[in-house]
C-alpha cells in the first residue's frame, strides 16, 4: 500500500509518503525543493556517482524511523554534500531541516 498526504511543518506544506513493502517501510516528506526519508536512501551514491553528483539532491537520511512523525523529530544521519547549501548537517532534527528548503 501507498499513502500520500499533505504535512504542515511550521505552516508550510509539504508531501509525505509511505510505502509499504513486506517486512520494512519506506518513508519520506519532500517539496519542489528536496527531500528527507528513512535509512533506505543511499545518500552516499548521491555524493560519489558523478552523474548524480551533478543532480545537487537536496537529500538526507534518518534511520531507526518507522512514521512520518518519528522521520520529523529524527536527527539525520547523513546529508547529501548540495543540502548543506541550505544549512542541513548531520544530527539535525527532520524538521528543522524541512524549515530550511521552504
Amino acid at each position: 500500500m501507498i499513502t500520500v498526504n499533505p504535512l504542515e511543518v511550521d505552516g508550510i506544506f509539504f508531501t509525505a509518503i509511505t510505502v509499504e513493502l513486506p517486512k520494512t517501510r519506506l518513508i519520506t516528506i519532500s517539496n519542489d525543493i528536496g527531500y528527507i526519508m528513512c535509512g533506505a536512501l543511499d545518500v552516499d551514491i548521491f555524493n560519489e556517482v558523478p552523474k548524480l553528483m551533478e543532480r545537487k539532491a537536496i537529500a538526507a537520511r534518518a534511520v531507526g524511523v518507522r512514521t512520518i512523525e518519528q522521520l520529523l523529530n529524527a536527527p539525520l544521519e547523513k546529508v547529501t554534500n548540495a543540502s548543506k547549501e541550505y544549512g542541513w548537517e548531520v544530527g539535525m532534527i527532520g524538521r528543522d531541516a524541512l524549515v530550511k528548503i521552504s
